[in-house]
């Protein structure tokens, strides 16, 4: 692909898409097929960049892939000595850092020159309170990590705080079966992003563990191994799924998406909650969920902290909201692939916005005319890029720079909303 896109002008969007599958699901699936008992077949799994960087850490680590089949190594990792460049992939970095801790060996975690500047001394110090020995090879408080053989015990709860990254929580429960005791989990003040967490509840159901949750403030592990249950199949993917559905809602639709829908496990599926606080119309089926609009879209005021990726997109779209809407607990996009709170801010008052960026929330005021031929930035962030495609349907070019940033979880983004768009 260019290094800059063009999208031409766009007014009316219809049709429909099927999604690859979820990066936050694979990623988990992964994880857990290889640390299982059994070979899993995974089917719907995402090919794209953050699921390749897992992969092959995985692999180095000793689990063997065959196609869609994972061997799961039965336990800790049988690899005691490995350096891992993980991208810019938090879904990898920071789970493998919890489960490399708990599997005895020498570690060294790294990866882009943004990967180092997203936090991780909470998850460090939760990992260390336990036994685990890690040392920071930079930055105190950032990767990258390097991991030795700890001491491991049990006998007192774990306590994280999550109030910047509910991974750091998700990081935590995925590893602590590999101990083989009880486990308990306390989390430190406010946990964001509680859907996430339900993700991983559920993945580790999948594998044969259930913890359970005494609210959102205590997590209880049994002592039990992971087992394979054959066959898994990962759903498609609710954040991507967010951009389709808004350009339904913005053109007029309807715009199907297929491969997500009301059984979905993911929490960016309420996003259809903000399409239709708008004025969509929504409709969801076991698989498939469809919006429309017939009239301009209203503004809202919202706090999103539960869908922090879809809020972007739900950022773009008060573009064509009729009145200022705001965005509310959406401080945890300063830590994510770039700070996007500001990203997001600049590039929307490109396009012609008024824009108030808070520690955080943005207040966004549509502009009356959308500015024609704008480059967006993409800061390297594949959200960023795919969100501002809906501007091109205010019926204007919109340029986006470095749009092969979209290969970290769909790398067919754009071609797929060019079929949409008209």
């Amino acid at each position: 692909m260019a290094e800059v896109l063009e999208l031409k002008p766009a007014r009316r969007a219809r049709g429909s898409v099927r999604l690859p599958g979820s990066k936050s699901i694979s990623n988990r699936v992964l994880l857990l097929a290889a640390l299982a008992e059994g070979e899993t077949e995974i089917g719907g799994l995402l090919d794209a960049d953050d699921t390749r960087v897992m992969r092959e850490a995985l692999s180095k680590l000793g689990t063997r892939f065959s196609e869609q089949r994972v061997r799961g190594v039965g336990g800790p990792f049988p690899v005691k000595q490995a350096e891992l460049v993980l991208g810019n992939a938090g879904t990898a970095l920071r789970p493998l850092t919890a489960a490399l801790a708990l599997s005895g060996g020498d570690y060294r975690l790294s990866g882009t020159a943004r990967m180092h500047e997203r936090p991780i001394g909470d998850l460090v110090d939760a990992l260390r309170s336990i036994g685990a020995s890690i040392d920071y090879a930079a930055k105190q408080g950032f990767p990258p990590l390097v991991v030795h053989p700890g001491n491991i015990r049990l006998d007192r709860p774990v306590r994280v705080k999550a109030d910047v990254s509910s991974q750091f929580l998700s990081a935590l429960l995925m590893a602590l079966p590999l101990v083989g005791k009880d486990g308990h989990v306390e989390v430190l003040g406010e946990l964001i992003s509680k859907p996430y967490v339900d993700i991983t509840l559920n993945v580790m159901r999948r594998f044969g563990v259930e913890a359970s949750r005494d609210g959102w403030q205590s997590f209880s592990i049994p002592s039990s191994r992971y087992v394979s249950p054959g066959r898994i199949y990962v759903e498609g993917d609710a954040s991507s799924a967010s951009y389709f559905l808004a350009a339904g809602a913005i053109g007029g639709g309807p715009v199907r998406v297929e491969g997500v829908g009301r059984g979905s496990i993911q929490g960016d599926v309420r996003f259809t909650e903000v399409l239709e606080r708008m004025g969509a119309q929504v409709h969801l089926g076991a698989d498939w969920i469809e919006v429309s609009a017939k009239e301009k879209l209203r503004s809202f005021d919202l706090d999103l902290n539960h869908i922090p990726d879809a809020a972007m997109t739900a950022a773009v779209a008060a573009l064509f909201a009729a009145g200022t809407s705001r965005l509310r607990n959406i401080a945890s996009w300063r830590v994510k692939e770039t700070d996007r709170l500001a990203a997001m801010a600049t590039e929307l008052s490109k396009l012609g916005a008024e824009v108030e960026e808070g520690a955080d929330f943005l207040r966004i005021s549509p502009p009356k005319k959308m500015a024609a031929n704008v480059r967006i930035d993409t800061y390297d962030d594949h959200r960023i890029a795919m969100s501002f495609s809906l501007a091109a349907l205010a019926g204007v070019p919109v340029k986006i720079n470095d749009p092969d940033c979209v290969a970290k979880t769909y790398p067919d983004y754009f071609a797929d909303f060019a079929r949409i768009v008209a």
